[in-house]
């Protein structure tokens, strides 16, 4: 495995590998605590449950079944969630607590239809000569794909070995450590999630570590998989200028990444919030202006990535 020996916020330069990943993010929060600037704490000290894990890991015993899923939606979509028209499957269920989720109706998978991947993936082979002509393929997102990893994994498996389709897996990375090599075998790009460098502010956006996220994405350059990076830019959470260093520099030092996306915040997310009854502590945050969105690229595109 070859170490990432880039900057850390605050200059320092440790060695990243893998046994020592949680001391290294430990100096990295230590050297910049204040990165981020809003007066808001992790959602899930809002007193919303994040019991999903176990939630999952009951169902999962209880089913015990690859064959059996649970799903929000699906669309045919372009342009946002992979290359070409994708058949974009939301699946239910994450271990995070985003501060600006646009879905957090996924957040529970219990919440979510419960379907069989015989039945779904009769549904994906409805579309399969459209995505084909398009340059498209199937996505799964969620929620967190990787937390229903067998009905996920077995999708991805029938969608690539019967149906000759590109895949994306849209993940957050935090629950990698699940993945067997054939699970990744079956996907053809990772659109991968780094929502923050800092740890202390990772943990303020998400409500979890962000330790997994980059042992997973070094997992994926080590292997050879493609990837896209994608950065959500919220100012005055993760605008700091170290913090964009970070997973710049992070980012340069590995294979396989194909394009980093900067995404600038929005709130198109705000009502499903107030339907759920949770506080959504972004209210006052506007949209990045330009000339932020086009410093954090400039940062990004310093390191030799491509930014789309």
């Amino acid at each position: 495995m070859t170490p990432y020996t880039g900057p850390l916020p605050g200059g320092q330069h440790p060695t990243m590998e893998a046994p020592n990943l949680d001391e290294a993010l430990k100096v990295a929060a230590a050297a910049h605590p204040g990165v981020r600037r809003l007066p808001i704490v992790p959602v899930s000290d809002l007193s919303v449950s994040r019991s999903e894990l176990v939630d999952a890991g009951r169902i999962e015993e209880e089913e015990d079944d690859s064959n059996i899923g649970f799903f929000h939606s699906y669309e045919i979509v372009g342009a946002v969630n992979g290359p070409g028209v994708r058949f974009t499957l939301w699946v239910n269920g994450c271990p995070l607590r985003c501060q600006y989720c646009s879905n957090p109706d996924t957040w529970m998978m219990r919440n979510g239809r419960r379907v069989t991947a015989d039945r779904m993936m009769e549904e994906i082979a409805k579309y399969t000569k459209v995505l084909e002509v398009a340059h498209g393929g199937l996505t799964i997102t969620g929620g967190e794909p990787m937390l229903q990893i067998k009905f996920t994994g077995e999708i991805f498996r029938r969608a690539k070995h019967d149906l000759g389709m590109h895949n994306c897996l849209d993940t957050s990375g935090f629950l990698g450590d699940h993945a067997s090599e054939e699970y990744l075998d079956n996907i053809d790009l990772v659109l991968l999630d780094i929502k923050s460098w800092d740890p202390a502010t990772y943990r303020l956006v998400t409500s979890v570590d962000v330790g997994p996220t980059l042992r997973f994405t070094r997992r994926l350059s080590d292997r050879g998989s493609h990837m896209w990076i994608r950065f959500v830019l919220v100012p005055g959470l993760s605008d700091a200028v170290e913090n964009v260093d970070g997973i710049a520099d992070f980012s340069a030092g590995l294979q396989g990444i194909d394009r980093v996306e900067v995404l600038p915040y929005h709130q198109f997310g705000v009502p499903k919030w107030a339907e759920l009854g949770v506080p959504y502590q972004l209210a006052q945050v506007s949209s990045p202006e330009p000339e932020l969105v086009a410093r954090v690229e400039g940062q990004f595109r310093s390191r030799g990535l491509n930014v789309v």
